[in-house]
């Protein structure tokens, strides 16, 4: 029986598996969703509530804290000067978990985990990656008409065939 026994193992070693959800918490802050594994998603669920709490409250030493554990000062600025201030009123609750199917290779149950209210910053990231998209797409058909007559005009002039 598994009485008392809290959190994942991940099937890594202590140091391995920190760092692991460090990485997890901060790439989720940054981005606000992420595509990982159920367990994996599961597990940095309370590390991620905590994050959110520490960027409620404010101050230096939550700061001081939520710098020791996340990878990057632009995860800490983005903590307590976006995602915080935005659950200001909720008590908790502030990441799902939707779950997406199994991979391919090992079957692995996928999940997305985000943070309630990421929607908009996420189809406002979507709408650029399309409009980028788009762009490209038109620069490269614009070099590929720019390349076609020039291919067109190496025919020999005079209109002689060369003699064998």
């Amino acid at each position: 029986m598994r009485h008392r026994v809290a959190g994942w193992k991940l099937g890594r070693n202590t140091s391995h598996r920190r760092a692991l959800l460090r990485n997890l918490v901060t790439s989720l802050i940054l981005e606000e969703r992420i595509e990982t594994t159920v367990t994996k998603a599961k597990a940095i669920k309370p590390h991620v509530e905590k994050m959110i709490t520490l960027g409620k409250k404010g101050g230096v030493a939550n700061r001081r804290l939520a710098a020791a554990y996340l990878m990057t000062p632009d995860a800490v600025d983005k903590l307590f000067n976006t995602v915080g201030p935005r659950f200001g009123d909720r008590d908790g609750g502030y990441t799902r978990i939707i779950l997406t199917g199994f991979r391919k290779g090992d079957g692995g149950a996928k999940a997305f985990i985000e943070i309630l209210g990421s929607e908009k910053t996420i189809d406002d990231k979507r709408e650029k990656r399309a409009e980028a998209r788009a762009k490209r797409a038109e620069e490269n058909r614009k070099a590929l008409e720019a390349q076609q007559p020039a291919e067109g005009s190496a025919a020999p002039e005079g209109g002689e065939e060369p003699k064998a």
